[in-house]
């Protein structure tokens, strides 16, 4: 039996356009050390922090004010036996009114508690979601992962995203 993907909700006040550019704003409320757009459909960006975790991100759906969907094109962690544990995946965000308020039901499908970082990227997404991107929506400021160059080889990330 297959266990259920990882999925995160919240409810805010802002309306949907509010929400979905947001979200699209992954530099706000994931990580500054995005490289790309995030929000422009069949676009991919760059994603790392340190040498814990990069990836390359397509966005591949996209319908405003309702619904995102980005592909995991290929990702390497450093603290998992499966280095390339997410790729293949699906971020997807969808986005719909209930009552006055908006909700935003976040799945990142392929991303279930068989996976070796389950635990890790569960509570990583708890904070990214449930904490930083709530904040960027209801007061405008989210908590991404700053930029940051100490503890990370350049030159690791550099080799990275030419593969």
């Amino acid at each position: 039996m297959n266990s259920p993907d990882y999925t995160a909700t919240i409810l805010v006040d802002q309306g949907p356009s509010t929400v979905f550019d947001c979200i699209k704003n992954f530099r706000a409320w994931w990580s500054e050390e995005i490289e790309g757009e995030t929000g422009t459909l069949d676009k991919t960006f760059f994603y790392h922090y340190k040498d814990v975790h990069l990836s390359k991100i397509k966005l591949i759906e996209k319908i405003p004010n309702e619904r995102l969907v980005y592909h995991i094109l290929d990702n390497q962690f450093s603290f998992t036996k499966d280095k390339n544990e997410w790729t293949g995946t699906k971020l997807i965000f969808e986005i719909s009114t209930k009552g006055e308020k908006t909700k935003v039901k976040f799945t990142h499908e392929g991303l279930t508690p068989e996976e070796e970082c389950y635990d890790v990227c569960f509570e990583s997404w708890n904070n990214y979601i449930k904490t930083s991107l709530y904040n960027l929506i209801t007061t405008g400021r989210g908590n991404p992962n700053p930029k940051d160059s100490d503890g990370f080889s350049a030159e690791v990330v550099k080799k990275w995203k030419l593969k």
